[in-house]
């Protein structure tokens, strides 16, 4: 490798690499500073004028859980130095960097890992097929012969290789088929995760920042989406500059390389990497020292923006009034003749698979609720409480369990008029929908946690915990209902001016940008900080297509689509004081409910006994495939205890739990995961409630209620606390990191 780069890398290469780098960053960072006086001023009209969105319903996880890891488990990886596959011990902590390490034991000793991968702007391929065909179309000329060797043979039928445009790749097999499929779950979380990568709550910086890579990239007359807007600041930076800097290198070298075709698509790759870790370095460098910079500036800003508000509303106001008399006969007709017949097939869309994730959330999250409520009544009541609202509370980061809901996404096409719109990939789509299913998620579990806790208060029996269980998880259905509509109202339309607004930008662009120069001289020079006429012009072309969207999704909603509420609906009675529950500790269910007791075992007071403790508490996870190194092949996973009589359906549950119910015998010594007493295996078919879910099964504890067991559907009422009916509820898990999970930047 050192060869490869020092031949084709060399001295004066590397200067002009980092002089046309130096050009491109210099480039875009006056576009961010620009962008950054924009971004501050409407934070701080934001905060003045507020948001009008609607009250969400569900709670919001302030303080993470604590040393949790996501996933950990045995894989092969293909060591590039030595040409071998090596057996790795593996886990993602709370900050989705995949850890690897030589083994368990090393990992348990502390020992540094071998490798961290930061995964954002990679893919995930699932045969060695795949990736030969990217490489061959990354560089022209290389594609092997038929017969000759590959660039990589895997030993199994199982491969997950992590692919990036100019990163190294990342190769690892499996045994199964199963185990498979679960680690590429887990490393598509993994993506998921490091491709959002700033920051949320960052109402300035990360503003900025988007803006100035969507202006910049319009300079270069690049509309629409960027599939590489992954990672944080400087990672998309980079890719930003490999996006100019990659294809004059391929021109250049690519001719130069020697070698069969494999070999040469295996300098490439190490060049591409060497290049993107060198532009990485130089973009931290210059990045950091920008933002120091603007961030100095601030409280100037601030205090200029305070003071003169009004005036600055009232100029930017001014300008767009002209800008809008110039454009908004073109832009109007360009709506109506391009944009508007089109708004609604967008739509559709994209409600049906976002409904149908969202749909599969409140599933999973009914389950699991009913599923512990079974277990809890059949294992002693208060006792196991503790230990499976632990579980609980990790539900939304279970990457196998938020599967089926993310998988919803994948059926998203916009067939025909992806081309037209200049959309280059719905992925950018699919991921933010499948985020606000896990936000949504963890909003459900964790105020169904705060309101069990207040229930927990009252000292309720075993029957009457039963039905407070039962009831908080209609509370938190309903509500769930609530926000769910709001969070996909809100989606859609981001998702409709996403596609729409770059595609009119375009069409306008050769009649209208040359013009806007001219409108520079409306902007006091006190105020040119904060009024840009870029800016206003696309706020201006906007607003021309906003009422056709804002239409579009109303009258969804006040057709009930996919289970959409209209936005005049209002909670009633819906829990006014509930948020001040939010503002307590933490709770820890662990120690709160443990069925372990005070005294503790006299192992335990040893300290031998209290390292393994440490241990094993530091190792907490979400789920996990981690199997005796001594013992059979290291990628049979076993994530929990498999159990002959686990019901896999709602419906089966019921079954158990009247069976439970009618049996008046005391809980089983041995329970199964299910909480079914041991040897007893379900046998759905001889239930009578077997032909459809109910509403809940777990109605059947409260005596003297009739059960209705039609498909529930969530409740049309609009009143505060109408129960809905839990057709489909999910689950939520929240993790946190571990000191072994510090991710590297790439």
């Amino acid at each position: 490798m050192g060869d490869v780069l020092s031949t084709h890398l060399d001295d004066a290469r590397r200067q002009h690499i980092a002089e046309k780098t130096g050009k491109i960053l210099t480039e875009f960072l006056q576009f961010y500073e620009d962008q950054y006086g924009v971004a501050l001023f409407n934070s701080m009209r934001h905060e003045i004028e507020g948001t009008g969105l609607p009250q969400a319903q569900l709670l919001w996880r302030k303080v993470p859980l604590d040393e949790r890891i996501i996933f950990s488990g045995n894989l092969f990886q293909y060591q590039e130095d030595s040409k071998k596959w090596r057996n790795r011990f593996s886990l993602v902590p709370h900050n989705y960097g995949l850890v690897l390490y030589d083994n368990k034991v090393a990992y348990e000793r502390q020992v540094p890992p071998r490798t961290v991968i930061n995964s954002a702007g990679y893919k995930i391929l699932t045969s060695v097929d795949q990736y030969l065909e990217l490489i061959g179309n990354s560089l022209p000329g290389t594609t092997a012969k038929s017969g000759s060797a590959p660039i990589l043979k895997c030993p199994t039928q199982f491969p997950l290789i992590l692919w990036h445009p100019y990163a190294r790749h990342y190769y690892f097999c499996m045994m199964t088929e199963a185990e498979q499929d679960k680690w590429q779950a887990v490393l598509q979380d993994c993506i998921r995760h490091c491709n959002n990568g700033i920051p949320e709550d960052s109402k300035v910086e990360g503003p900025a920042f988007t803006d100035a890579i969507r202006m910049y990239r319009q300079s270069k007359e690049l509309y629409g989406t960027w599939e590489m807007l992954c990672g944080n600041e400087v990672q998309i930076l980079s890719n930003l500059v490999m996006e100019e800097l990659g294809p004059e290198l391929k021109a250049e070298l690519g001719p130069r390389l020697k070698g069969k075709p494999q070999e040469r698509q295996r300098q490439w790759i190490q060049i591409s990497d060497a290049v993107y870790r060198m532009v990485y370095e130089q973009a931290k460098a210059r990045f950091e020292e920008v933002l120091s910079k603007v961030q100095q500036m601030r409280p100037a800003m601030q205090a200029v923006i305070r003071t003169d508000m009004d005036q600055i509303i009232t100029s930017k106001e001014h300008l767009a009034s002209k800008i809008r008399a110039f454009i908004l006969p073109k832009a109007e007709v360009c709506v109506r003749n391009h944009v508007q017949p089109y708004i609604p097939s967008i739509l559709e869309a994209l409600m049906v698979p976002t409904s149908q994730g969202f749909t599969e959330v409140r599933d999973v999250f009914f389950k699991e609720v009913t599923d512990m409520n079974l277990n809890v009544i059949n294992e002693g009541g208060i006792d196991k409480l503790g230990e499976y609202m632990e579980k609980l509370s990790r539900l939304a980061y279970h990457p196998l369990k938020m599967q089926s809901c993310y998988e919803k996404m994948e059926s998203l096409r916009l067939d025909g008029l992806q081309q037209r719109f200049d959309v280059s990939s719905t992925s950018v789509f699919k991921q933010r929908a499948q985020i606000h299913m896990r936000e949504q998620m963890d909003n459900a579990v964790y105020t169904f946690e705060t309101l069990l806790h207040q229930e927990l208060g009252k000292g309720p029996t075993k029957e009457e915990l039963c039905k407070s269980i039962q009831r908080v998880l209609e509370r938190v259905l309903k509500k769930y209902d609530y926000d769910s509509s709001s969070v996909r109202k809100r989606f859609f339309r981001e998702a409709l001016l996403q596609v729409s607004i770059p595609f009119l930008l375009k069409k306008l662009a050769p009649t209208c940008k040359s013009e806007l120069p001219r409108f520079q001289e409306l902007i006091f020079e006190d105020f040119a900080k904060f009024i840009l006429v870029e800016n206003t012009y696309e706020e201006v072309v906007l607003q021309t297509v906003m009422k056709d969207i804002l239409q579009a999704v109303k009258e969804a909603a006040v057709q009930r689509k996919h289970n959409l509420y209209r936005d005049s609906m209002v909670m009633h009675n819906s829990d006014p004081n509930l948020h001040l529950l939010a503002e307590g500790a933490p709770i820890d269910w662990g120690e709160e409910y443990s069925n372990s007791g005070g005294g503790g075992s006299p192992s335990a007071s040893t300290p031998e006994a209290a390292t393994l403790s440490e241990k094993r508490r530091r190792a907490k996870q979400v789920v996990s495939v981690v199997q005796d190194e001594e013992a059979g092949l290291p990628f049979e996973a076993s994530p929990e205890s498999p159990s002959p009589a686990s019901p896999d359906s709602v419906t089966e549950i019921q079954g158990l739990l009247a069976q439970g119910l009618r049996a008046e015998s005391p809980p089983p010594a041995s329970p199964l995961p299910n909480g079914a007493p041991a040897g007893e295996t379900p046998q759905p078919e001889a239930a009578p409630e077997a032909s459809s879910p109910p509403a809940s099964p777990l109605q059947h504890l409260l005596p003297g209620k009739a059960v209705d067991l039609g498909p529930p559907k969530p409740s049309d009422q609009e009143t505060g606390e109408q129960v809905s009916s839990p057709s489909s509820h999910p689950a939520l898990h929240t993790t946190t990191e571990d000191s072994a999970g510090v991710q590297t930047e790439f």
